[in-house]
Protein backbone atom coordinates (compact mmCIF):
# COMPACT_ATOMS: atom_id res chain seq x y z
CA UNK A 1 0.00 0.00 0.00
CA UNK A 2 1.26 3.46 -0.82
CA UNK A 3 2.56 5.72 1.91
CA UNK A 4 -0.09 8.37 1.32
CA UNK A 5 -2.80 5.76 1.80
CA UNK A 6 -1.22 4.86 5.16
CA UNK A 7 -1.17 8.54 6.04
CA UNK A 8 -4.84 8.84 5.26
CA UNK A 9 -5.74 5.86 7.39
CA UNK A 10 -3.66 7.19 10.23
CA UNK A 11 -5.37 10.55 10.18
CA UNK A 12 -8.79 8.96 10.17
CA UNK A 13 -7.85 7.16 13.36
CA UNK A 14 -6.39 10.28 14.92
CA UNK A 15 -9.75 11.98 14.60
CA UNK A 16 -10.85 9.74 17.43
CA UNK A 17 -7.55 9.07 19.20
CA UNK A 18 -6.60 12.71 19.66
CA UNK A 19 -9.68 13.66 21.67
CA UNK A 20 -7.62 14.08 24.80
CA UNK A 21 -5.23 16.49 23.14
CA UNK A 22 -5.42 20.14 24.14
CA UNK A 23 -6.48 22.76 21.60
CA UNK A 24 -3.82 24.96 20.11
CA UNK A 25 -3.48 28.31 21.84
CA UNK A 26 -4.03 31.42 19.73
CA UNK A 27 -0.50 32.72 20.22
CA UNK A 28 0.97 29.36 19.26
CA UNK A 29 -1.29 29.22 16.23
CA UNK A 30 -0.10 32.62 15.00
CA UNK A 31 3.50 31.53 15.41
CA UNK A 32 2.82 28.31 13.54
CA UNK A 33 1.11 29.97 10.57
CA UNK A 34 4.30 31.45 9.17
CA UNK A 35 6.04 28.10 9.68
CA UNK A 36 3.25 26.33 7.81
CA UNK A 37 3.49 28.75 4.89
CA UNK A 38 7.24 28.23 4.76
CA UNK A 39 6.90 24.45 4.68
CA UNK A 40 4.43 24.62 1.80
CA UNK A 41 6.77 26.75 -0.33
CA UNK A 42 10.09 25.13 0.63
CA UNK A 43 11.78 23.13 -2.11
CA UNK A 44 14.31 20.60 -0.76
CA UNK A 45 17.66 20.23 -2.49
CA UNK A 46 18.24 16.60 -1.57
CA UNK A 47 16.61 13.55 0.01
CA UNK A 48 17.70 14.51 3.51
CA UNK A 49 15.98 17.90 3.26
CA UNK A 50 12.96 16.22 1.66
CA UNK A 51 12.65 13.81 4.58
CA UNK A 52 12.82 16.65 7.10
CA UNK A 53 10.17 18.60 5.19
CA UNK A 54 7.98 15.48 4.91
CA UNK A 55 8.08 15.03 8.67
CA UNK A 56 7.31 18.72 9.25
CA UNK A 57 4.29 18.59 6.94
CA UNK A 58 2.91 15.51 8.69
CA UNK A 59 3.28 17.26 12.03
CA UNK A 60 1.36 20.25 10.67
CA UNK A 61 -1.39 18.02 9.36
CA UNK A 62 -1.75 16.28 12.72
CA UNK A 63 -1.73 19.66 14.47
CA UNK A 64 -4.72 20.78 12.41
CA UNK A 65 -6.62 17.65 13.42
CA UNK A 66 -5.70 18.17 17.08
CA UNK A 67 -6.82 21.80 17.16
CA UNK A 68 -10.57 21.18 17.43
CA UNK A 69 -10.83 17.49 18.20
CA UNK A 70 -14.49 17.34 19.18
CA UNK A 71 -15.49 18.99 15.92
CA UNK A 72 -13.26 16.70 13.88
CA UNK A 73 -14.72 13.68 15.66
CA UNK A 74 -18.17 14.90 14.64
CA UNK A 75 -17.00 15.09 11.03
CA UNK A 76 -15.59 11.60 11.11
CA UNK A 77 -18.69 10.13 12.71
CA UNK A 78 -20.75 11.66 9.90
CA UNK A 79 -18.70 9.80 7.30
CA UNK A 80 -20.31 6.78 5.69
CA UNK A 81 -18.88 3.86 7.66
CA UNK A 82 -18.95 1.66 4.58
CA UNK A 83 -17.25 4.02 2.16
CA UNK A 84 -13.75 3.62 0.85
CA UNK A 85 -11.48 5.92 2.85
CA UNK A 86 -9.72 7.38 -0.15
CA UNK A 87 -11.21 7.24 -3.63
CA UNK A 88 -8.93 7.03 -6.65
CA UNK A 89 -7.39 10.38 -7.43
CA UNK A 90 -8.45 11.96 -4.16
CA UNK A 91 -6.32 12.74 -1.16
CA UNK A 92 -7.33 12.80 2.49
CA UNK A 93 -8.13 16.51 2.53
CA UNK A 94 -10.55 16.04 -0.35
CA UNK A 95 -12.17 13.17 1.52
CA UNK A 96 -12.67 15.48 4.49
CA UNK A 97 -14.05 18.25 2.27
CA UNK A 98 -16.58 15.84 0.76
CA UNK A 99 -17.58 14.64 4.22
CA UNK A 100 -17.97 18.17 5.59
CA UNK A 101 -20.01 19.24 2.56
CA UNK A 102 -22.32 16.24 2.82
CA UNK A 103 -22.95 16.96 6.52
CA UNK A 104 -22.92 20.77 6.40
CA UNK A 105 -26.32 21.01 8.07
CA UNK A 106 -24.81 19.44 11.19
CA UNK A 107 -22.51 22.43 11.72
CA UNK A 108 -22.92 26.11 12.50
CA UNK A 109 -21.82 28.58 9.83
CA UNK A 110 -18.66 29.28 11.82
CA UNK A 111 -17.87 25.58 12.22
CA UNK A 112 -18.54 24.89 8.54
CA UNK A 113 -16.23 27.68 7.42
CA UNK A 114 -13.46 26.59 9.76
CA UNK A 115 -13.75 22.95 8.71
CA UNK A 116 -13.65 23.78 5.00
CA UNK A 117 -10.58 25.98 5.45
CA UNK A 118 -8.84 23.33 7.56
CA UNK A 119 -9.70 20.48 5.18
CA UNK A 120 -8.44 22.56 2.26
CA UNK A 121 -5.17 23.13 4.11
CA UNK A 122 -4.88 19.38 4.72
CA UNK A 123 -5.52 18.75 1.03
CA UNK A 124 -2.73 21.14 0.09
CA UNK A 125 -0.38 19.44 2.54
CA UNK A 126 -1.26 16.02 1.13
CA UNK A 127 -0.51 17.25 -2.39
CA UNK A 128 2.87 18.50 -1.18
CA UNK A 129 3.57 15.17 0.54
CA UNK A 130 2.72 13.28 -2.63
CA UNK A 131 5.01 15.50 -4.68
CA UNK A 132 7.87 14.88 -2.25
CA UNK A 133 7.31 11.12 -2.35
CA UNK A 134 7.28 11.10 -6.14
CA UNK A 135 10.42 13.23 -6.43
CA UNK A 136 12.30 11.45 -3.63
CA UNK A 137 10.86 7.89 -3.48
CA UNK A 138 13.73 6.82 -1.22
CA UNK A 139 12.30 8.89 1.66
CA UNK A 140 9.12 6.82 1.96
CA UNK A 141 10.59 4.00 4.07
CA UNK A 142 12.65 6.45 6.13
CA UNK A 143 9.56 8.57 6.79
CA UNK A 144 7.59 5.56 7.98
CA UNK A 145 10.40 4.29 10.20
CA UNK A 146 10.93 7.74 11.66
CA UNK A 147 7.30 7.96 12.67
CA UNK A 148 7.43 4.77 14.66
CA UNK A 149 8.34 4.85 18.32
CA UNK A 150 12.11 4.63 18.51
CA UNK A 151 13.73 1.66 20.16
CA UNK A 152 16.16 2.23 23.03
CA UNK A 153 19.70 3.01 21.92
CA UNK A 154 21.37 1.37 24.91
CA UNK A 155 21.28 -2.10 23.41
CA UNK A 156 18.30 -3.23 25.48
CA UNK A 157 15.02 -4.40 24.00
CA UNK A 158 12.01 -2.13 24.01
CA UNK A 159 9.23 -3.18 26.33
CA UNK A 160 5.67 -3.23 25.05
CA UNK A 161 3.81 -0.65 27.18
CA UNK A 162 2.04 -2.11 30.19
CA UNK A 163 -1.76 -1.99 30.36
CA UNK A 164 -4.71 -3.20 32.35
CA UNK A 165 -7.80 -3.32 30.21
CA UNK A 166 -10.62 -5.57 29.08
CA UNK A 167 -11.50 -7.64 26.09
CA UNK A 168 -14.62 -6.87 24.03
CA UNK A 169 -16.68 -9.21 26.23
CA UNK A 170 -15.69 -7.33 29.39
CA UNK A 171 -13.12 -9.76 30.74
CA UNK A 172 -10.12 -8.22 32.52
CA UNK A 173 -6.82 -8.37 30.62
CA UNK A 174 -3.44 -7.50 32.13
CA UNK A 175 -0.46 -7.21 29.82
CA UNK A 176 2.03 -8.84 32.20
CA UNK A 177 -0.17 -11.91 32.59
CA UNK A 178 -0.96 -11.98 28.88
CA UNK A 179 2.65 -11.89 27.68
CA UNK A 180 4.09 -14.14 30.39
CA UNK A 181 1.46 -16.75 29.60
CA UNK A 182 2.46 -17.01 25.93
CA UNK A 183 5.67 -18.06 24.23
CA UNK A 184 4.92 -15.28 21.74
CA UNK A 185 2.11 -12.76 21.44
CA UNK A 186 1.25 -11.02 18.18
CA UNK A 187 -0.47 -7.65 18.74
CA UNK A 188 -2.38 -6.23 15.80
CA UNK A 189 -3.54 -2.59 15.82
CA UNK A 190 -6.53 -1.82 13.61
CA UNK A 191 -9.70 0.20 13.37
CA UNK A 192 -13.14 -0.61 12.05
CA UNK A 193 -13.28 1.57 8.93
CA UNK A 194 -9.75 0.71 7.77
CA UNK A 195 -10.29 -1.51 4.74
CA UNK A 196 -6.85 -3.20 4.81
CA UNK A 197 -7.33 -3.84 8.54
CA UNK A 198 -10.66 -5.56 8.04
CA UNK A 199 -9.35 -7.39 5.00
CA UNK A 200 -6.77 -9.32 7.02
CA UNK A 201 -9.01 -10.38 9.93
CA UNK A 202 -9.59 -13.89 8.58
CA UNK A 203 -5.85 -14.41 8.07
CA UNK A 204 -5.17 -13.13 11.57
CA UNK A 205 -7.70 -15.58 13.00
CA UNK A 206 -5.99 -18.43 11.15
CA UNK A 207 -2.63 -17.26 12.51
CA UNK A 208 -4.02 -17.20 16.04
CA UNK A 209 -5.13 -20.83 15.71
CA UNK A 210 -1.69 -21.77 14.38
CA UNK A 211 0.05 -19.96 17.24
CA UNK A 212 -2.15 -21.69 19.82
CA UNK A 213 -0.51 -24.98 18.87
CA UNK A 214 2.90 -23.46 19.59
CA UNK A 215 2.05 -21.87 22.93
CA UNK A 216 1.39 -18.43 21.47
CA UNK A 217 -1.55 -16.17 20.77
CA UNK A 218 -2.68 -13.18 18.70
CA UNK A 219 -4.68 -10.28 20.06
CA UNK A 220 -6.22 -7.30 18.36
CA UNK A 221 -6.45 -3.70 19.55
CA UNK A 222 -9.20 -1.78 17.78
CA UNK A 223 -8.18 1.82 18.41
CA UNK A 224 -11.76 3.09 18.23
CA UNK A 225 -12.60 1.03 21.33
CA UNK A 226 -10.08 2.73 23.64
CA UNK A 227 -11.61 3.88 26.94
CA UNK A 228 -14.38 1.32 26.49
CA UNK A 229 -16.41 3.19 23.87
CA UNK A 230 -19.58 1.07 23.81
CA UNK A 231 -20.66 1.98 20.27
CA UNK A 232 -17.18 1.26 18.92
CA UNK A 233 -17.03 -2.05 20.81
CA UNK A 234 -20.35 -3.10 19.31
CA UNK A 235 -19.21 -2.21 15.80
CA UNK A 236 -15.88 -3.98 16.25
CA UNK A 237 -17.58 -7.15 17.50
CA UNK A 238 -19.94 -7.06 14.52
CA UNK A 239 -17.08 -6.72 12.01
CA UNK A 240 -15.07 -9.47 13.71
CA UNK A 241 -18.09 -11.80 13.68
CA UNK A 242 -18.75 -11.18 10.00
CA UNK A 243 -15.15 -12.08 9.22
CA UNK A 244 -15.25 -15.16 11.45
CA UNK A 245 -12.47 -13.80 13.69
CA UNK A 246 -12.69 -15.24 17.19
CA UNK A 247 -9.32 -14.20 18.65
CA UNK A 248 -9.26 -11.86 21.64
CA UNK A 249 -9.48 -8.11 21.09
CA UNK A 250 -8.65 -5.78 23.96
CA UNK A 251 -8.91 -2.12 24.87
CA UNK A 252 -7.41 0.11 27.53
CA UNK A 253 -7.32 3.74 28.65
CA UNK A 254 -6.16 6.25 26.05
CA UNK A 255 -4.26 8.29 28.65
CA UNK A 256 -2.24 5.35 29.98
CA UNK A 257 1.17 4.12 28.87
CA UNK A 258 -0.26 1.86 26.16
CA UNK A 259 -2.76 4.51 25.06
CA UNK A 260 0.04 7.01 24.51
CA UNK A 261 1.95 4.33 22.61
CA UNK A 262 -0.97 4.09 20.18
CA UNK A 263 -0.62 7.76 19.25
CA UNK A 264 2.87 6.97 17.92
CA UNK A 265 1.53 4.43 15.45
CA UNK A 266 1.35 6.25 12.15
CA UNK A 267 0.05 3.53 9.85
CA UNK A 268 -2.74 0.98 9.98
CA UNK A 269 -2.77 -1.93 10.27
CA UNK A 270 0.43 -2.27 12.30
CA UNK A 271 1.46 -5.49 14.00
CA UNK A 272 3.98 -6.11 16.81
CA UNK A 273 5.55 -9.34 17.99
CA UNK A 274 6.09 -9.56 21.76
CA UNK A 275 8.06 -12.23 23.64
CA UNK A 276 7.21 -13.87 26.98
CA UNK A 277 9.06 -11.12 28.87
CA UNK A 278 7.01 -8.35 27.26
CA UNK A 279 9.80 -7.26 24.91
CA UNK A 280 9.04 -6.13 21.38
CA UNK A 281 10.79 -8.42 18.91
CA UNK A 282 12.18 -6.62 15.86
CA UNK A 283 10.44 -3.77 14.12
CA UNK A 284 6.67 -3.34 13.73
CA UNK A 285 5.05 -4.88 10.65
CA UNK A 286 3.45 -2.04 8.70
CA UNK A 287 0.62 -3.11 6.41
CA UNK A 288 -1.68 -6.10 6.12
CA UNK A 289 -0.20 -9.57 6.49
CA UNK A 290 -2.14 -10.55 3.38
CA UNK A 291 0.83 -9.03 1.55
CA UNK A 292 3.70 -11.47 0.99
CA UNK A 293 6.45 -9.23 2.35
CA UNK A 294 4.56 -8.49 5.58
CA UNK A 295 3.62 -12.14 6.05
CA UNK A 296 7.21 -13.30 5.63
CA UNK A 297 8.57 -10.66 8.00
CA UNK A 298 5.96 -11.48 10.63
CA UNK A 299 6.73 -15.21 10.43
CA UNK A 300 10.46 -14.57 10.88
CA UNK A 301 9.82 -12.51 14.03
CA UNK A 302 7.46 -15.15 15.41
CA UNK A 303 10.05 -17.88 14.77
CA UNK A 304 12.70 -15.71 16.44
CA UNK A 305 10.59 -15.25 19.57
CA UNK A 306 9.71 -18.97 19.74
CA UNK A 307 13.34 -20.00 19.34
CA UNK A 308 14.42 -17.63 22.11
CA UNK A 309 11.69 -18.97 24.37
CA UNK A 310 12.83 -22.56 23.86
CA UNK A 311 16.45 -21.58 24.44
Amino acid sequence: MKFKKFTALLLAALLVLSLAACGTKDNDKKADMSSNDSAMTDEPKNAEEALALHKKLLEQENAILSENTELWEKVFMEADKGMVMIEDGKNYGEFLLDTVEAAKEQFTDKEYTWLKESATEISNIENKLTALEETYPEIVDDAMNGNMMAAPDDGSMQKFPAFEGKDLDGNMVKSDELFSGNAVTVVNFWFTTCNPCVGELAELDALNKELAGKGGALIGVNTFTLDGDEAAISEAKDVLAKKGATYQNVYFASDGEAGKFVTNIFAYPTTYVVDRNGNIVGDPIVGAITEEKQAETLQKLIDQALAADMG
